[in-house]
Parts: C-alpha cells; structure tokens; sequence
C-alpha cells in the first residue's frame, strides 16, 4: 500500500538534507502506518523528523553506501552491481569505522561523519557518485571490430555524447574516446557486432563532497575489475583511519596528489 503525503508535508520532506531524507520519510511513514494513518501530514513529518534527528547518533553505523535503481529493470543499465554490493558492505563492515569514528570525534556523531560510497550502474549515476567520498559507476568500453558496418547509423542515433560518426568507404564508426562515457548504448544498438565490448567494469571516482566548500569526485583514470575496485576501496579505508584525527571527512583529507596511491599495483599502495 502507498501511503499518501499532503501537499505540506512533501514540502516538508524536501526541506530535510537529501542525505537523511530517504531515512526520515521512511520513518514517517512507518510511525503514520502504525498509528493507522493512511496519509500523512505535516504535524506527523515534523513529529518525526524531530524525534529522528534527537537521536541521530544511533542511526548511524559509520558508513553509508547508496545505490541506484538499476536492479529494479532500468533500461540505461551497464551491468550489474548486487554482487559488488554485497562484498563492499561486507568490507566496509569489517573495517569498523563506527568503532573508528568514536574515538576519533568528539560528542555526538552525526552522519557526515560516516565513510561514504555510492554504485551507479550507468552514467546516469542516480547515487551521485561525484559527491561521494567512493564513487563508483558501471563501465563497457567499446571497439571497433573486423565486422562490415551496414549504415545503419544505429550507433550514432543511440549515442547522447555524439561521441560516434560514421565515416570512410564503405562507412564505419569512429569512437571519440574522450567523449565516450562507457555507458554501452552504442554495443547494445549495434545490430552487426561492428561494435563489441572491449572492456567491461566500473569507473571509480574519489573525493567529492557537498556542504560549505562542496568539490566534485576526481576520477582515477581506466576501468577497473570487481576486485581492483574493492583494493580501491580498501586503500581509501586505510588512508582514511590514518589521516582522520578528529573525524575530518575522507573528502577533506584526500588530495589530488594522492590520487593514485589508492590504486593497487605499480604506482599505488
């Protein structure tokens, strides 16, 4: 059953930082639900949200990770990311950062506190990786194969960073790379197999952030595999308990020269 809002109270609800909003509507409609409401209203939003920020500090676990809505069928999906999900929770889990942040911060923990990562499986990027302190997005990198193209200009039609033409007798499709999201339309409206996956996995951006000094996510160059991605993450965990002192943000802490120490192998830790 969905639960009907007044016009008040989604205004409301859109006032409340986007980083809690999920939690605190989710509460409110659970506490109006259980007190047999089948709408809810204004003076039941600020009941609740007043009463969920009072004790925000044990809502919190010491991290966050946001997805998207890719599972539940969206069109625009690279490839799926429920199996990466599961094993950066479990990472992440492993790490203790609630425990971390603790004796790091002084009073009340709030939830800018936490670690947090976000997995988008398309360029769309729904989870807002640019401003997370992990971002990590779903990637295919396209070729150009052996395959007579037909004209058919499917290609350049699915394309929206206009980063394929047609050119050459008889016609064939160039690839504009630093235009080239990785999003695999273009492998996907391909009828001929002239285009083909030459790569697949996720792109990882790291260090952005909203508030007062907002910065949008770097991003470390290439795609990365299920397992590079989460030595990313590890690296980032480690670089975080290490430079942290009084719980300062892993966004605040990174820079652009240490960038790619948190890429595994040559270059990196």
């Amino acid at each position: 059953m969905v639960m009907k809002w007044t016009e008040e109270a989604e205004a409301a609800i859109r006032k409340v930082p986007f980083f809690v909003r999920k939690k605190v509507r989710k509460r409110v409609e659970g506490e109006a639900a259980k007190a047999g409401k089948g709408q809810v209203t204004l003076a039941q939003v600020k009941v609740t949200q007043a009463r969920f920020l009072s004790k925000m500090s044990s809502e919190i676990k010491g991290y966050q990770v946001e997805t998207c809505f890719g599972s539940g069928g969206c069109p625009n999906r690279v490839h799926a990311g429920e199996g990466l999900l599961s094993k950066i929770e479990t990472l992440l889990k492993e790490a203790d950062l609630l425990s971390f942040l603790r004796e790091r911060v002084k009073g009340d923990l709030k939830f800018h506190h936490e670690f947090r990562v976000a997995i988008a499986e398309c360029p769309n990027a729904c989870s807002q990786p640019q401003i997370k302190g992990v971002g990590i997005i779903a990637a295919a990198l396209p070729r150009v194969t052996d395959e007579p193209c037909v004209g058919c200009g499917a290609c350049v039609t699915a394309c929206k960073e206009n980063a394929i033409e047609l050119a050459g007798e008889p016609e064939s499709p160039g690839i504009a790379f630093d235009r080239c999201l990785m999003c695999g339309q273009c492998i996907s409206a391909c009828p001929r197999g002239t285009l083909m996956e030459e790569k697949r996995g996720y792109r990882v951006q790291l260090g952005g952030r909203l508030g007062r000094h907002p910065r949008l996510a770097m991003e470390l160059p290439g795609i990365y595999t299920e397992e590079e991605v989460l030595a990313i993450l590890g690296n980032c965990i480690r670089f975080f308990k290490e430079k942290s002192r009084h719980g300062e943000r892993f966004s605040h802490l990174l820079t652009e020269a240490d960038l790619q120490k948190m890429v595994p192998g040559p270059g990196g830790d």
